[in-house]
Order: C-alpha cells, then structure tokens, then sequence
C-alpha cells in the first residue's frame, strides 16, 4: 500500500520495546503516511500515462506524428502540437496542484509532534519519525500517533478514556485499560525506559474491533485484547496523560488499512466520448480508404494525361500508391471532426460549473462561515446521473446531540405543548419555556415548554418524583466538578446524558459515584444511595438495572430498557397503565423520537440477600458463567412496576427530512452505511422517513454465520418474490450476469415498500462469499437499505459491490476519516466539514457544511451541468461534423487530391475563433428550469440517470443532422454557382469565391442554430453570439485586403475576393437559401416535437413563462402508522461493561483530581423547524409535485 516493501508477506509481527535495532530487522514501515498519488520522479510519467490513457489524446499525437511526414501532411504539424501541449500542460497543473495539496496534508501530520521515549528521555519527535517499538507518551485531547499498547495512564488500574469518532463515526467515549502488570510502571520514565517486554501479536489488518496478542515480560506471559490497543486516529479524552507502545505505525496502522488508495476518477460521458472517438477514428478510416479509392482511380483515369506536366518520377507515377498517400493527407484534413479545442473547451464549462458551486450562497453555511467547495472540476456532469447515494449517520445525517424531549409518567404525557382550549399546538416564540433559574446546576440550552411537569413536581406527586430519581440513579454516566464549581457529566453514550442532564434539570441532580454509593441531590437535598448491585446493559438484554438502598433503608430496583422487553417483565397489575404507556410510547416513536421505558420494584430483603449470595456464586464460577449471571438478571427483573417512557431526540441536521424525501422523488436510493449499533441506524431511519410504519416490511440480516445469513436472505426472497425466485441451496452457482440485466424488470414487478438492515458480522461473510450476489439483489429491491456497524473498508467495499454490478453512477457522503475509503471508491465523493476534522473533505471531490446541501449540488448544480455538457456536446459534435464533411463532399471534385476546401486560415480559426466563444456561453449559462423549479420538481433529475439527453443515439442524430448540413452548405452553392454571373456580367464561379461563401454560409448556419439550441438569453450568449459573426466577418475583409497580402504575400493568397463576393446580391441569396434550408427541417422538427410530445422539462418550461407568482402550497395528507414501529432508544449508543467498572471502582479516582477539558456534552432543544418537517412525507411532497404536474397539463 505505502512505506517500504516487506521481504516477504507478515504472518505475525513481533515488536520488542525500547528497542529499534532489534525491530528493525523485521523491516517494518514507519509511521509516515503518504496520501498523494506522485512525487517529483514519478509526477511526469504517472500523469502523461494517465492523461494519455484518455483516447483523444493518443489521437492527437498520432495526427501530429503524421504531419511531421512532408508527403502526405497538408497542414501544418503547428496547428495541433500548440493546443495538445496546451492541454496537457493545463491538465497537469491541474493534477500537480490537486496533489500538491495532498502532499501538504500529509506533511502537516507526518510533521505533528509527540513525545517518544528516547535513550531514557522524552523528546519530541515529528510523527514520521516513530518507530515500531517506541513508547509514547500521550496528553490529553491529544490525537494518538501509531497504534498503541496501552501501558499506563493517569487513571486508576491504567484506564484512559478515547473518541474513536475518525475511525467509527462514534463520538461517544470509549474505554480503554492496560494491563495490571504494566499499569504499575505509572509515569515513571526510569522504568518505562526498562521495559522490554516483546509483543508477539496478528499481522496489520483492518478489522478495527478485533485484536489478538502476547505480552511476554518478567518470565510471564499476558494475553492481548482489542480493550488494550488504542489506534491510530483516536482522541484521548479525560485522561490526563498516558503511555503506550508502538505495535503498527503509518501504513499498517488499522486507520490507514482502511483507507483506500486514490483513485483517477471520470465521468460516464467522458467514458462514452472515449468510445465515440473510436468510433469517430474508424468513421475517417471509412471515409479516407473512399477517398483513397477515389483518388487511385482518378489518377489511373484522368491523372495520367498530367503526368508528363509535372516532372513527376516514375514511383509518384503509380496510382495506388497516390492512393496510399492521399489516405493519409485525408486522415490529416478530416480530423476537425475531433477537434482538441473540444477537450479545451469541456475543461473550460467544468472549470465555470465548479465556479457556480464555489458561488452558490444558498450553499453556504452562515453557522461555521463554510461554503460549498468542489475540489475537482472534472466530476461536474456525473452529479447530474446520481443513482445511489451512500450516506454516513453520526455528523452527516444527525448532529450527534440527543434532547430530551417528552416523557409518559404514570399515563400522563408531559413535553407537549396545548393552546386554551386543551389542543396540541406547535412551540413558538412566543411561548416561555419552563424557568429553570432557581436550579444552581441549570444548563441555559436546556428549554422544556411543558410546565405541568414542574408543578407535579412542587405538588409532590410521587410517581414523577420516582421517575426522575430514577434517572438520577440508573446510568454509568462519571461526574466532576471544574474550578468554577461546576458538574460536568463524562457520558459513555449520548441518550443517558440526555437523560441525567433532564433530571438534573428538574431538580434531581447526580452529583458522584463511588464503588458503594451514588450520591443525588433531590430538590436542594443531598441523598446518598448504597449501591448493592448493577444489572449491566448488552445487546440480549436491552435494558440495564441498579439495586440501591435508600436512606430509609428500602432496597429499589430501578430499571430502564428497550419497551418491547421490560413490558415483558411488568406485574399483571400495570395492565392498564401499560396500554396507555404503549400508546404514547408509539405515538413519541411515530414523532421519530427513541423511546425507553422505566419501571422500578420494592425487593425484600431476605430475597434480595439470597438472590446477592447466588450472583457471587455464579461470578465465581468458571463453567458457563455468562449463562448462570444473565439466568439470575431475569430472576431479580420481573414484576416490576411501571413508571413510564422517555422521549429523545437524535437532533438530525437541519433540512435532512426534505432532502431525503425529495432525493427519493428523483429516483435516488439512499444507502445508510454507518459504524453505529443497529438500534440507532434503524431509529434515524424513521426519523429522517427513509424507514416508515407505512412499509411493508423491514428485513433484518444478522445472520452470525454463512449459512445463517444465507437463511435469512432466503426468507426475505421469499416475502418479495415468493417461492419460485428464492434460493435453497447455498452451493448453487449464480448465473448472476444475466440474473441482473433481468433487475430492472423484477424491479417492477414488486410491489410495496421495503427495507433492509444489515449488521457488519453479516456483512463480512456475505462480502467474503457468492452470497453477495444475492444480498445485492435483494438491497435494490428495497427502497431503503441501512447497514450498521460496518468498518471503513466494508463501506468501500459496499460502494464496489454497487459500482461493479450495477453500472450506476453512486455518491458516497461523510464528514470523518472513516468515511473517506468510501468517499474515494464512489464515483463522486462528498466530505462535510462536521465535527470530525478535515479528512473527509480533504478526500472528496466536493465539499460542504450540511447534509441538506446535497439536494442542490444534485438536482441543480448537477441537472445543470449534465444538461449543459450534454447539448454542448451535441452541438460542438454537429458543427464540426457539418464542417468537416465540406471536404468529403468537396474530394469528389477536385480529383480526390486532398485539397481543403476553405482558405486554410478559416480551417485554422473556425473551431478557436469563430464559433469557440458562444458554444462555451451555452455550456456555462444554459439552463431548461430555474433552479427553484428544479428543485420543487425532482422527476426533472431523471433524464440524466437514465443518460438520455448524450448516448450513442444522440450522437448519431448529431452526425445525421451534421451530414445533412454539410450537403445543404455544399451542393446548393455549388449548383447556384453553376451557372451564375455577378452583378458585373463577370463570371463568379471560381474556387476562392466558391470556399467565402461556404465558408460565410457555414458561420451563419451553426450560428442561428445554437441561437436556437438556447434555452437561456444573457447579454453573454447575444454578445458572444452576434459577435462571432460580426468577428468572422472582419477578420475576413481584413485577411483578404491588399494591405496584409502586400506584407505576406504567401500566406494570404485571397487578396480581395471577400470584398469581391459579398458584394454580390446573388451571393447572399445563395446564402439566405442554404440558411434556411439547413435550419428549417430542425426548426419544424422541434415545434412538432414539443407542441405533440412535451417532455416534463418542456412542460415546466412552459409554465415558468406563464407563471411568475408564488409556488402553490404544499398540501398535506393524513398519515397512518403501523403500531409495531416502537422503537427503544436506550441502547443505542451504550456499550456492554460499563456496569462492571463501576462496581469495581477501577474508574474511581482516589481524590478530585484537577479538571480537565473533558466537558458533558449538553444538547440543546430544536427551534420548531423540526416539529413541521416532521409532519412532512414523502407522500405528502409526491402529492405536490403531481399537483403541479396537473397544473402544467392544464395550462397546456
């Protein structure tokens, strides 16, 4: 991948600490990265390689060795070498200066600092310069450098606390603990510098949540876990300081395992010029073996009788021979066909598109001064073909910050908001929300609207009293207290500091922990709590449990969790409670909020003492331990009473609803690809309506082996196809080619709306086997799929899986660095600018501040520029074909001899003068819709998915219509000039007269036509338009006068024929005849074709004219939910373990330590924004648009 080349494939790496020469034997790479596609060697023949791996290019240069031969070029070999080297040298800038920022990028961290444990000193050294085997001394807030053996930290039994949020998406903390062994040796430097242990672990991998080791020390040995390891791209949090060993540095670290290589990218049009210009490269063969026919046959005939005239040898003599060489001079004059100010010219449109991007200020984001950005200009069109969108969670979908927004407590809902008459209403402004000031621990974001729950609590109802103390009590959330006095909340996941942040607020405040109590302060009071038990959360249980003994000596068991499993374990008694709370925990779940339930017991006791003394027994067992415990959680667990629900909010981006729905009205698949557990990716889903009650069906795959996964892909088959489609037989080889040309039909043939969750254990084996084959085929039947807790490299590998089978043009979007594998295999890679530094955008190809953004760079910028490089395209084909064909036209009557039918300088001019400056207007300005149009109507995106408006189709109408111009421009001159005199009485029909007024009728022609080719008038297309004309005609008068013929004589020979020819009244009747007769048939085409066969763009085209007010307002539908989408949110973000470490008191410090800059991360409420576009649907934005639709008929 990168660093130095290893002598033979690593089966398992060995690192000894404190030791480089021992290390270096084993030739392991360094912690230098390299990002960058060159250097200054490599730069020259990389990039020509590339460059000339375009086919128009290598076209080029054949030409321009073909010139270099006297006998057969007739022109110049200058005329293509300038603007050949013109390209390439501006595409290598280009190149150069997209890699130097790369470099850039790559020394800004190779040359980052950190402290190394040198000849028993810390030193500072630059990143690039630690070895495999040093120790390394991390602060807090400090990115780790290489992945590291945790050997001891600032907290007790060497705990340190991380952010994993570049390599997962996760900003949630994790914990990491070294080894007892290893944590004695503390911050002591003497030590430290007499460690040398050897690591004997697994060869660098990317698999992130799993590795395996030895410790070999002191005559002892220790096994090595994954808990033990903090990579690369981590954050130290809360943790003062810490130490860690060298194992995997720069290339074989975990982070960059998963980091794809740079890819050249190009665009689906660009592919299909390439193959256009083969075809175009054999075309001319065609035309010049005719010619050269022609030409052997004309000598053999007629030539010979001149032979003797022109002093000829006997070898210039033989007519095959003048054949062979005429094809060459032929190949020479007809390669205008391809001209290279075509590829000048798309360079310069996608340099202007890019512009527009940069410019776009409803793209820019006031919050963070951001604006859009596209850091390629070569990927324009394809924005415009977008089939999948493959999209991150945390940071890119949602802000990451969980509010607490209603509750259920005792069947009475609190959070909402009610008008006078008792009726639910919106928050606005105007409304107060609740005053929180008496509380010393308030938290200024925090807003709650809903004032009864404040007054139950000063009525002393007892229920809310017990629900909040319970979500005082039952968390894992760490408390501090800053230098201001201040609480700050360390949270292992976002929802419980939702969830103690809220009691806090209402006046039960967590204030610390110790392995034996919980301290709360309940209403001004202090209460201490005995912890005599903690029921831990996993991903079986979905709930977590405290045992507490009050005050008054009452043992409580408190208990939060997923609503589907604690109703479960309620008392027959809460029957009627539980209907309601089920009510309201399914309308909160229908608001796309996640929900938890609550629910508490009064334990004797005696039980509870036998219960206590079964728990040790089964923790001190060594045979099927796990199995003992979690029999005795669901003994303690049951006949609980319920308390009630919470209400989170997972805060999505703003504008994420609309954008969603309106990229799904486009016809564009969004793929959920993200490092979260499956209940958070499944809860953003309905929030954000990619997931609804209205589906039906939503397929789980979490299959822990092949065969499993194959069994549920089965039945998933089975409910979408029915028997006969689905597979039984898992060694059934997969005539996959043709089952997936027949898609598309299948496509259609299901009916209803469904979805699909993947988990990553799943993933791996289907992407390890045939399976997926047939996991594909089931994801693009779905209209939404989500696949969680997936690495960075399963999320590249997702993207390939889709690019290679489907031959669609993907999107993959993100904003961390385990985003940026994907974002590099897509075909087009955004990176927002989050809360996860740069990585992603520095590896895109088009970056910006919110997700919402991406519905404009879409269905505008990208529509836009697909429209624009299409009928530039189009157009720029047409006109060089009805120039070039001339020649054609013209060999059959000038003996086949090559001769060009213009004044050279006009073949020199025509393509960089005359006609370069309006096509380049209409493929920068050009526009069907306005942008606010193309915006409300997303069905106008899918011309470009479905590539019609450029293919091979269009580009054989665009050489008939060429053809059919350049007969028009020949022979209707031609047969005028037969027989026709001037004005004078002087005959006019000789060669020069003949070339001004093809040449004359040939501006005129390709001019109106691309007046009439433009669908949006500047005063740039009238000044660019008119002006090439107005151009052509003086630098004609000019190279036809006396003046510049008498100082070149040899290089202007057509002294005074223009002011001659255009004198003439007939000539310009010839003229105004070929005009018309070239313009006419396209013109009544067009009328036909509009008036009788409107497309959807023609159709708002026509109602954009007509209607200059306001939009009509969306109307809105009711909606029907299906009750079974309740949804826990507990879990979510929670990982299994952190109950043990509390009642260890391993994460306990002995004393306030001094504070870091570790802060709680409080959220804040929405503005009402949230609660509109929530109520918005994709039905509901469907409606509309066929609403309007209707409306264009009707104005039709």
């Amino acid at each position: 991948m990168f660093g130095s080349k290893k002598k033979s494939l690593e089966v398992e790496r060995i690192v000894k600490a404190n030791d480089r020469e021992y290390n270096e034997k084993f030739q392991y790479a360094d912690n230098r990265i390299h990002t960058s596609k060159y250097n200054i060697l490599t730069f020259l023949p990389i990039n020509l390689f590339e460059q000339f791996q375009r086919v128009a290019n290598a076209y080029f240069l054949f030409l321009l060795i073909l010139q270099l031969i006297p006998e057969i070029s007739s022109l110049t070999w200058f005329t293509t070498i300038v603007p050949l080297v013109l390209v390439i040298t501006m595409t290598a800038v280009k190149d150069a200066t997209d890699d130097y920022f790369r470099h850039k990028s790559d020394n800004q961290v190779n040359n980052r600092q950190s402290e190394v444990l040198i000849n028993s000193k810390l030193q500072n050294e630059k990143w690039m310069n630690v070895k495999v085997g040093d120790i390394v001394k991390l602060e807090n807030n400090q990115f780790v450098a290489a992945d590291l053996l945790l050997l001891s930290s600032s907290e007790p039994h060497g705990l340190c606390y991380i952010e994993t949020a570049e390599l997962d998406g996760e900003t949630n903390l994790k914990v990491r603990h070294a080894l007892s062994v290893t944590s004695e040796l503390g911050a002591d430097i003497s030590r430290l510098a007499e460690f040398d242990g050897i690591a004997v672990c697994e060869a660098p991998n990317n698999k992130l949540d799993k590795f395996i080791g030895v410790l070999s020390w002191n005559d002892s040995k220790h096994s090595l876990s994954n808990e033990k390891i903090i990579l690369r791209g981590c954050v130290l949090r809360n943790t003062s300081w810490c130490f860690g060993m060298v194992i995997f540095a720069g290339p074989d670290t975990k982070l960059m395992q998963n980091s794809g290589k740079t890819k050249f990218k190009r665009t689906s049009i660009e592919r299909l010029m390439n193959t256009l210009v083969l075809w175009i490269f054999g075309f001319l063969i065609f035309l010049g073996i005719v010619l050269a026919i022609g030409n052997s046959i004309w000598e053999n005939q007629v030539g010979n009788q001149f032979r003797t005239f022109l002093f000829w040898s006997e070898g210039q003599k033989n007519s095959v021979f003048s054949g062979f060489l005429t094809f060459w001079s032929y190949v020479i004059i007809l390669n205008t066909v391809v001209p290279i100010s075509l590829y000048v010219s798309v360079e310069v449109i996608r340099l202007g598109h890019s512009y527009f991007i940069n410019w776009d200020r409803k793209m820019y984001y006031s919050g963070k001064a951001t604006p859009a950005e596209a850091r390629t200009t070569t990927l324009n069109e394809e924005l415009g073909q977008i089939e999948y969108v493959f999209s991150d969670k945390t940071g890119t979908l949602t802000q990451n910050i969980m509010t607490f927004k209603k509750c259920s407590i005792n069947g009475r809902i609190y959070g909402e908001v009610c008008d006078d008459l008792g009726q639910k209403t919106d928050i606005t402004k105007k409304k107060e929300p609740v005053d929180f000031s008496v509380n010393l621990q308030v938290d200024r974001t925090f807003q709650f609207f809903d004032h009864h729950l404040m007054e139950s609590i000063k009525l002393g109802d007892p229920k809310v009293r017990e629900f909040l103390r319970l979500l005082a009590l039952c968390h894992t959330v760490m408390s501090e207290e800053n230098s201001a006095g201040q609480l700050i909340y360390q949270v292992q996941s976002p929802d419980e500091g939702a969830l103690v942040t809220a009691a806090r607020h209402f006046g039960f405040v967590f204030k610390s922990r110790t392995p034996e109590t919980i301290t709360i302060e309940e209403l001004g009071t202090l209460v201490t709590y005995q912890l005599l038990a903690f029921l831990d959360f996993n991903n079986i249980r979905k709930r977590m449990s405290v045992i507490v003994r009050n005050p008054e000596g009452q043992i409580k068991l408190y208990s939060k969790g997923a609503d589907t499993i604690l109703f479960e374990k309620l008392h027959p008694a809460n029957e009627a409670l539980l209907t309601l709370t089920s009510d309201h925990i399914s309308e909160f779940a229908g608001e796309g909020l996640r929900t938890l339930a609550i629910a508490y017991r009064d334990l004797d006791d005696k039980y509870f003492k036998e219960w206590l003394t079964m728990l040790e027994d089964a923790n001190a067992a060594t045979d099927e331990r796990d199995e003992r415990i979690a029999v005795l959680y669901e003994e303690i667990e049951r006949d609980l009473m319920l308390l009630g629900a919470t209400a989170i909010e997972d805060k999505l981006q703003e504008g994420v609803i609309e954008t969603v729905a309106s990229l799904s009205l486009a016809n564009i698949k969004i793929w959920v690809l993200t490092g979260d557990k499956q209940e958070t990716a499944i809860n953003i889903g309905y929030a954000c309506n990619m997931l609804t009650d209205d589906m039906n069906d939503v397929f789980i795959i979490a299959g822990n082996t092949e065969v499993e996964v194959r069994e549920e892909l089965r039945k998933a088959k089975e409910s979408l196809f029915g028997q006969d489609r689905s597979f039984s037989n898992g060694h059934v080889a997969f005539e996959k080619k043709q089952q997936l040309e027949l898609d598309s039909v299948v496509e259609e043939t299901v009916t209803g709306d469904y979805a699909l969750i993947i988990n990553g254990h799943s993933l791996a084996h289907v992407l390890e086997s045939d399976v997926k084959n047939e996991l594909l085929e089931l994801a693009c039947m779905c209209k939404t799929v989500v696949c969680c807790r997936v690495t960075p490299l399963q999320k590249a590998q997702v993207v390939e899986l889709v690019k290679k089978h489907r031959n669609a043009v993907t999107l993959a979007i993100g904003d961390g660095a385990n985003d940026v594998s994907m974002i590099k295999s897509a075909h087009i890679g955004v990176g927002i600018s989050g809360q996860e530094g740069l990585q992603a955008v520095l590896a895109s190809d088009y970056s910006f501040a919110q997700f919402r953004y991406l519905q404009r760079l879409l269905l505008v910028h990208g529509r836009w520029s697909y429209f624009r490089m299409c009928k530039f395209l189009c157009y720029f084909f047409y006109k060089n074909f009805a120039f070039t064909f001339l020649h054609f036209w013209f060999g059959f009557f000038c003996g086949f001899s090559a001769q060009t039918v213009y004044d050279p300088w006009f073949i020199t001019l025509f393509n960089i003068v005359y006609t370069s400056l309006p096509v380049l207007a209409m493929g920068i300005f050009d526009q069907d819709v306005n942008d606010q149009n193309s915006m409300d109507c997303p069905q106008l995106y899918e011309p470009g998915q479905l590539n019609l408006l450029f293919n091979k189709h269009k580009f054989f109408i665009c050489l008939v219509h060429g053809i059919y111009t350049s007969f028009t421009l020949f022979f209707i001159p031609y047969g005028a000039f037969c027989d026709m005199v001037g004005e004078d009485g002087q005959h006019i029909a000789d060669y020069q007269s003949f070339a001004v007024t093809m040449a004359t009728s040939l501006v005129i022609v390709v001019s109106v036509q691309i007046a009439l080719d433009t669908s949006y008038w500047t005063a740039i297309n009238h000044v660019f338009i008119w002006g090439s004309i107005a151009t052509y005609f003086s630098i004609l008068f000019t190279m036809h006068s006396n003046g510049i013929f008498g100082i070149f004589p040899n290089q202007f020979p057509f002294v005074g024929n223009a002011r001659h020819s255009l004198t003439q009244m007939c000539v310009w009747l010839v003229i105004l005849l070929t005009t018309v007769a070239s313009v006419m048939p396209v013109l009544a085409f067009r009328f036909l074709k509009v008036d009788l066969f409107p497309t959807l763009s023609d159709q708002i085209r026509q109602w954009q004219k007509a209607q200059k007010k306001a939009r009509p307002l969306r109307s809105r539908t009711p909606h029907t939910r299906r009750s079974s989408s309740r949804r826990s949110g507990y879990a979510f973000a929670h990982q299994e373990g952190y109950g043990e470490l509390i009642t260890s008191g391993k994460n306990m410090r002995a004393k306030n330590p001094p504070p870091t800059s570790g802060v709680e991360k409080t959220p804040y409420n929405s503005t009402s924004w949230i609660e509109n576009l929530c109520k918005e649907t994709t039905e509901t934005v469907s409606s509309f648009s066929q609403d309007k639709t209707v409306k264009l008929y009707t104005y039709l």
